[in-house]
C-alpha cells in the first residue's frame, strides 16, 4: 500500500481521499460544505419547536423552511459538512463531485431551488464531443472494441429498450406515471424479478454487445449486482427519464453546477442560518431517540442530550440500525432497516495529463473494477477529468491499495493519471452506501412503512422519496413534505392553546 499523508488543514472535511504523485494518498478533502464554526447553540437549555437529525439535502430542506416558518430548529449532523450523500471538493479551482451530482429541468423540485437561488446560469454539460479521440471503448468477453458516440448510442438505446419495453410501449404501459409508480397495479408483478430475471427473458434478442453495454449500464445505476437489483426500480428510473435511453442520459449525466454541488447546498444553509432560528451542532451523530409524547429527546454518541416537540429524521435507510429508537420501530420498518438497500458504488475521480481522452467514454466488463467512466470535465490545469464508476461485482476499496486502484482506472483506457479523488461510501458509517436501490421486492413490501409517521417523529429521506427516489430531487421533495407536516403541526398546536 502506498504510505499515507494523514494531515488534514482545518478547512478539509474528514470525508474523501485525495492521491497525486507527488505527495501520495491523503485522507480529508477541501469543501465549502463544511460548516465554521461546527457548533452554534443557545447559552441555556432550551425545548426546540423540531430537531432535524441529519444535513444531507432533506435535512437542509426541511431546516430550511422550518426556520422560514418561525420555528426554532436545531440540525444534528454526524459529519464536518452539509450535503450528506451529495458533496463536492474544490482542489486547486476544480470542483470534484463526491457523490451526487446532476441535475435537470425536468426534477421538478432540484428546478424549483434552482430558479429561487437563480441557478440557472450555473450548470455545465459533463460531456464534450470536440476533437480528441471522441469514440466508446467496449471492453467484453468477446475482446475490447472502439466506436463512435453515435455508434454507442444506437448499441445502448436498442439494449435499454428491449430491456425496458414489457409492455409493447417501451414501458409507457406499465408505468405511466412515475411520480405514482403503482397507478397501473399490474407493475407490481416486476417488484418480484431481479434484472437478471429480466436479461434471461430477452437473452435471444440481445447481441453480445448490448448484452455488455446494457450490464456495465445497470451496474453502474444500481451501485449491486445484475442478480440482487430490483427490475421494478430500474423501470421507475426509466419511467422518470421519459421512458428512453436518450431521457436517461439528459436527466442523469449531463448537466451539473460550475461550482459543485456544495455551491447547491450552501445556498440552502445560508437562507435557513439568516433567519435567526437556526441551532446548529455538527460532528454530533444520534445514538438515541426516546419520544416522550410531548417532547422527543435526542441523545448523541458523545453523551450530549437535546429536546424538541417534533423530530424529523432524514438518517439514511441502511444507518438507522445504529440509532436506538424508544418505543421500537413497528415490526416492518425494522425489517426494512435490517435488509436495507443495496447500492455500494465506488466513484473515482481522475486527473489525467491526456486531454485528447476528454471526449472518450467505455464500459469495462473484463479487466478492471470499475465498469463505466466517460470524461467529465477539463481541470484549471488543462487536464482532463474522468470519472468512473464500480459496484459489488469485483468490487474495489479504493484507498486499501491505490496501486489497485491506479490499475482499475488505467484498465479503463491509457492514460497518465496525475491525481485521484473519492469518497468510499462502503465504509461510510453516516451512509454505508451510496445511492438507494433495493433489490428485489423491497419497495413493494416497505415502501409505505418507511414513510410512516412514528408518534412525534417524522421519518424523511431521498431513500423513500416517491418521485426521484436516490436523487437529489427526491431529497428535497422529501424535506418539503416533512418540513409542511411539522409547521402545519405546531401552528395548530399553537392556535388551540
Amino acid at each position: 500500500m502506498a504510505s499515507m499523508d494523514t494531515t488534514r488543514p482545518a478547512h478539509c472535511s474528514r470525508d474523501g481521499w485525495e492521491w497525486t504523485k507527488q505527495q501520495g494518498l491523503r485522507q480529508g478533502v477541501p469543501s465549502i460544505g463544511v460548516i465554521h464554526p461546527p457548533t452554534r447553540l443557545p447559552a441555556t437549555t432550551v425545548v426546540f419547536d423540531v430537531i432535524v437529525a441529519g444535513a444531507g439535502y432533506t435535512g437542509l430542506t426541511a431546516a430550511r423552511d422550518a426556520a422560514l416558518a418561525g420555528l426554532k430548529v436545531l440540525i444534528l449532523e454526524a459529519r464536518d459538512r452539509i450535503g450528506g450523500r451529495s458533496w463536492s471538493s474544490n482542489i486547486d479551482g476544480y470542483p470534484f463531485e463526491m457523490g451526487g451530482t446532476w441535475v435537470h429541468w425536468g426534477q421538478p423540485h432540484v428546478w424549483r431551488e434552482i430558479s429561487r437561488y437563480n441557478m440557472r446560469d450555473e450548470l455545465e454539460i459533463s460531456q464534450s464531443y470536440d476533437g480528441g479521440v471522441n469514440h466508446f471503448t467496449l471492453a467484453s468477453r468477446d475482446g475490447n472494441k472502439s466506436m463512435s458516440h453515435p455508434e454507442e448510442d444506437a448499441l445502448m438505446e436498442s439494449a435499454l429498450d428491449k430491456f425496458a419495453n414489457v409492455d409493447g410501449n417501451s414501458g409507457r404501459v406499465i408505468m405511466p406515471y412515475p411520480h405514482n409508480a403503482g397507478y397501473n397495479p399490474e407493475v407490481w408483478k416486476y417488484d418480484k424479478l431481479t434484472c437478471r430475471d429480466r436479461i434471461d427473458q430477452i437473452a435471444g434478442t440481445l447481441t453480445a454487445d448490448e448484452l455488455c453495454g446494457l450490464e456495465g449500464y445497470l451496474l453502474m445505476t444500481s451501485g449491486s449486482t445484475i442478480e440482487t437489483m430490483s427490475f421494478f426500480e430500474f423501470l421507475h428510473w426509466w419511467a422518470l427519464c421519459g421512458h428512453t435511453y436518450r431521457g436517461c442520459f439528459e436527466y442523469l449525466i449531463k448537466y451539473k453546477f460550475r461550482g459543485g454541488q456544495s455551491s447547491f447546498a450552501r445556498k440552502f444553509w445560508d437562507e435557513a442560518v439568516s433567519t435567526g432560528n437556526l441551532s446548529y451542532a455538527f460532528n454530533t451523530p444520534a445514538a438515541q431517540i426516546i419520544d416522550h409524547g410531548l417532547e422527543v429527546e435526542v441523545v448523541s454518541k458523545g453523551g450530549q442530550m437535546f429536546r424538541a416537540r417534533r423530530l424529523l429524521s432524514a438518517i439514511p435507510l441502511n444507518v438507522l440500525g445504529t440509532v436506538g429508537f424508544t418505543p421500537e420501530l413497528d415490526a416492518e420498518r425494522t425489517a426494512a432497516i435490517k435488509i436495507g438497500h443495496l447500492n455500494q458504488c465506488v466513484k473515482v475521480h481522475a486527473e489525467i495529463l491526456n486531454k485528447e481522452l476528454r471526449t472518450w467514454s467505455g464500459i469495462d466488463y473484463t479487466t478492471s473494477k470499475l465498469v463505466y467512466a466517460f470524461g467529465d470535465g477539463t481541470t484549471p490545469a488543462g487536464n482532463t477529468h474522468i470519472v468512473a464508476f464500480g459496484a459489488m461485482r469485483n468490487h474495489l476499496q479504493p484507498e486499501e491499495d491505490i496501486q489497485e486502484t491506479l490499475k482499475s482506472v488505467t484498465a479503463l483506457t491509457s492514460m497518465d493519471v496525475d491525481r485521484l479523488v473519492f469518497h468510499n461510501w462502503h465504509k461510510d458509517e453516516y451512509a454505508k452506501g451510496a445511492w438507494f436501490f433495493p433489490g428485489r421486492g423491497f419497495i413493494s413490501s416497505y415502501h409505505t412503512a418507511l414513510r410512516a409517521r412514528h408518534g412525534s417523529i417524522i421519518f424523511a429521506n431521498s431513500d423513500w422519496a416517491v418521485g426521484w427516489r436516490s436523487f437529489i430531487d427526491g431529497a428535497i421533495e422529501e424535506g418539503t413534505r416533512a418540513a409542511l407536516e411539522v409547521i402545519q403541526e405546531l401552528r395548530k398546536g399553537k392556535s388551540n392553546l
